[in-house]
């Protein structure tokens, strides 16, 4: 628990830090928190603070630098976020994919930092399948998504079915399961397999595995991310070379970003995740702040902001809070 005068200090200290960038020493956070303190009151309040585990000294200096406790501790508990000035462009209702690469662009132009947008949950409800026989073990399966999106995938049969089979598959299934979610088909065909012929329950359940896999984009499809190249602007980064390297890999990776921003659909409003507390993004030098985004009312995806945990989270905030509620408009527009 700290005392009033601690977290004064505590957030003089860090809206120093980030505004300049530098390590705060006693003099200078005696000027910035306005306070009628000594040198040696103030050198005092940062030896517990710094026992707390709220901020550290650099070898090279003499003053201190907020951790990425201090900076949760700053968010949750000193943060006010102002009525915001901001005018971004309107996100014109476009196609879902333009608008996805719209919004992340905007997101980078406005925080000069990452945007990153988890595009929209496809839906996986088919509207039609077919099978078409390309050889003896080879079978065409096409899918219909009820958008008209067609996927195709190729099946590897240990029977060889005729014509007259496969069309009775892709009618058993489009009569019975067109419409349903295709995990809830796949648990219906599991309970079908008495009434139907065993190697043609096989084929429909092939065809479901990999219908679920087509429908389901891979993360380079399910994740949009605009101005990497800001971050080498940025001093935290572009003097540290391991950091940057890092940086950049779990941008080409993806698949954490993903994970991030699923959890992060599932919460309400703003979420703000410091230095590597995430454990998704594990580096103490990267913050995110996320938000999800509706369409028709519906959480589908979520965006936000990736940059150094020294970075002005109140701007942040608006940023992503209007962005996200662009991306709703225009999405929803659209449909």
């Amino acid at each position: 628990m700290l005392d009033e005068r601690a977290k004064l200090l505590l957030k003089a200290l860090i809206e120093r830090y980030i505004a300049d960038g530098q390590p705060v020493g006693s003099r200078t956070l005696s000027r910035a928190s306005g306070l009628e303190l000594s040198p040696a009151t103030i050198r005092n309040v940062m030896s517990d603070l710094e026992e707390l585990g709220l901020i550290a000294s650099p070898h090279t200096s003499a003053g201190r630098v907020p951790t990425a406790r201090g900076y949760r501790l700053f968010v949750d508990t000193m943060l006010t976020v102002q009525g915001s000035e901001l005018t971004p462009p309107e996100l014109p209702a476009e196609q879902p994919q333009k608008v996805i690469a719209n919004a992340a662009q905007l997101l980078s132009n406005m925080s000069q930092f990452v945007g990153v947008v988890m595009a929209p949950r496809r839906s996986s409800v088919f509207k039609h399948i077919e099978f078409v026989k390309l050889s003896e073990h080879r079978v065409l399966l096409i899918i219909v998504s009820p958008q008209g999106d067609v996927q195709n995938r190729v099946l590897f049969t240990d029977v060889e079915f005729d014509a007259s089979e496969l069309t009775t598959a892709s009618n058993f299934i489009n009569t019975h399961y067109a419409g349903l979610d295709i995990e809830e088909v796949r648990e219906r065909i599991k309970q079908e397999v008495v009434r139907l012929q065993g190697e043609v329950v096989k084929l429909m359940q092939s065809a479901v595995n990999l219908g679920a896999e087509a429908m389901m984009p891979g993360p380079q499809e399910q994740v949009i991310i605009s101005g990497e190249r800001n971050l080498l602007s940025v001093s935290d980064f572009s003097s540290d070379m391991g950091n940057l390297r890092r940086a950049f890999e779990l941008f080409e990776q993806k698949t954490q970003i993903l994970r991030l921003l699923d959890v992060s659909s599932k919460a309400e409003g703003v979420r703000i995740y410091i230095g590597g507390e995430s454990q998704v993004v594990p580096f103490e030098e990267l913050s995110v702040v996320s938000a999800p985004y509706e369409v028709d009312g519906q959480v589908v995806g979520t965006l936000g902001v990736i940059g150094p945990t020294r970075m002005h989270y109140d701007k942040m905030i608006q940023i992503v809070d209007i962005t996200s509620k662009l991306v709703s408009n225009a999405l929803s527009q659209h449909r």
